[in-house]
């Protein structure tokens, strides 16, 4: 029997490249490829695949609620995220919602077909930079104790206690973005998942000029993809 699989993802670049994927491995079968959210939650309940393969920044509704939907109603149905989103939030949120697997755009179409073998076999293919973030998340670092206050304080040590409380505490200095303003608003459009070109009409410049561009932020984050230039801006704060 093949692997039955729904795609939700409303970038035709991306949308056409998972289908591909899907539709070059004999093991695998398509159920449907959709651009919407709603679309998505449609076909969960019409025709409930063995694979979803869900995007989390959809135009309508989030991914997360996908997932969530599909955790709590098709329990035998396996999420893997495949997103530009590195940061935190939507990791952890992904992976408490239902998520089997999370991976990166910037996957090759043959580590996606893998991952959905592995998502069904059991595994949990993820990126290995979330990997990086998920397992920083299970390290609590030990807190200290809280000092336990005297018996008694004399009434200058009081005063002396409430002005240091009462001291402003000087902010350190933010460092400035190594990226300029038109870097990192390219940087943002590409996070949320939009081609070059797509990113070229939004901003009335040519692909070249985006392209261009791409090359500088890779060169100053010290990447090589756009994966890697959207979580070293978002560790850095830059998104």
């Amino acid at each position: 029997m093949t692997t039955s699989v729904l795609i939700v993802e409303d970038e035709p670049e991306f949308l056409q490249r998972f289908t591909e994927a899907v539709l070059a491995d004999p093991e695998l079968s398509l159920v449907a490829g959709v651009t919407t959210g709603r679309a998505g939650l449609a076909m969960l309940e019409a025709q409930p695949p063995d694979v979803m393969l869900v995007d989390l920044g959809l135009p309508d509704i989030s991914g997360i609620e996908l997932i969530r939907h599909a955790a709590r109603h098709l329990p035998n149905c396996d999420v893997l995220v495949v997103t530009m989103f590195a940061d935190d939030a939507h990791v952890m949120g992904s992976i408490e919602a239902g998520a089997t697997g999370y991976l990166l755009k910037d996957a090759r179409a043959t580590r996606i077909a893998s991952a959905i073998h592995e998502v069904r076999a059991g595994g949990s293919p993820i990126s290995p930079s979330i990997a990086r973030k998920v397992l920083a998340a299970f390290r609590v670092a030990p807190q200290a104790a809280a000092p336990v206050p005297a018996p008694a304080q004399t009434a200058q040590t009081t005063q002396t206690a409430q002005t240091a409380q009462a001291a402003p505490v000087a902010a350190a200095p933010a460092e400035p973005s190594p990226l300029s303003e038109r870097e990192t608003e390219i940087l943002r459009l590409v996070a949320k998942g939009f081609s070059f070109d797509a990113v070229g009409e939004l901003l009335a410049i040519s692909p070249h000029t985006v392209v261009t561009h791409v090359k500088k932020i890779y060169r100053k984050l010290a990447v090589h993809s756009r994966g890697e230039a959207v979580y070293e801006a978002s560790q850095m704060g830059l998104l």
